[in-house]
């Protein structure tokens, strides 16, 4: 079931990066305010981090033979 008045907006960080982030505002509410607060207060770091570790690339990952 889903919230029928929230909006996705996507924010930009310092390094050129984006992320979607997913609010619900009032009515007359400073769209272009909350989103310049909402990029400031973004922990950037930690989201790096964690599409980091979403995306990891293992390396040397062989087949197991069966043995008979």
């Amino acid at each position: 079931m889903a919230i029928p008045n929230a909006r996705k907006f996507r924010i930009s960080g310092p390094d050129g990066q984006f992320a979607t982030i997913v609010a619900v505002l009032p009515k007359g509410a400073d769209v272009d305010g909350y989103l310049k607060d909402a990029s400031s207060r973004f922990d950037w770091k930690a989201y790096t981090e964690s599409q980091q570790r979403q995306f990891k690339i293992r390396v040397g990952q062989q087949k197991q033979k069966k043995a008979k």
